[in-house]
């Protein structure tokens, strides 16, 4: 069997070592770079007439959120629930001061699905509450802004209790409806 000289294994291993000692420098040369893209038109200038960019978390007018009564509830209650062509069974609407709490109760509710619209108008959170005897159906902190609805499913004669409750001044409005 021939023998392989020594020399030579240690001359594969030196070059080897350096290889990878230069692969390693090249990686961590490279890993400090970074690739910009040009945000100009294609002729590498930027047009004078693109918008300029703007955040896109601009925050909203604090004065939509403040609670309102008389005509301007009317009017934030026809935007928040808007006419819907399902039949609607109970719909109640209002203001609260502050840590105030309301309960109301729905008459007679057939059989089926509903859907339980839930809105609300303030600078903070609005607890809203949906139960069913003793099973709560809906439990939620709503971020007053953007209406919520709830799809559930009631036995024949179930009667709803909804409860609303703020920690500051706030306009509630909801509907159950059936789909």
């Amino acid at each position: 069997m021939p023998s392989v000289p020594v020399s030579s294994v240690a001359r594969t291993r030196t070059v080897s070592a350096v290889g990878l000692s230069l692969a390693l420098a090249m990686s961590m040369a490279l890993a400090g770079c970074a690739y910009e893209y040009d945000d100009a038109s294609a002729g590498g200038t930027a047009s004078a007439s693109a918008p300029a960019f703007s955040d896109a978390a601009v925050p909203r007018d604090p004065s939509t959120r403040w609670p309102v009564s008389g005509a301007e509830l009317d009017a934030w209650l026809a935007q928040v629930l808007p006419a819907t062509e399902g039949q609607v069974f109970h719909t109640g609407y209002g203001t609260l001061a502050a840590d105030e709490e309301r309960a109301e109760t729905t008459s007679n509710l057939p059989r089926g699905s509903y859907a339980i619209t839930l809105a609300c108008r303030s600078p903070r959170r609005v607890l809203f509450s949906v139960s069913h005897d003793d099973t709560e159906l809906v439990d939620l902190h709503l971020r007053c802004g953007t209406p919520r609805v709830n799809v559930v499913y009631l036995p024949a004669d179930s009667v709803l209790t909804i409860k609303v409750a703020a920690n500051a001044g706030a306009n509630f409005a909801y509907r159950v409806s059936r789909l």
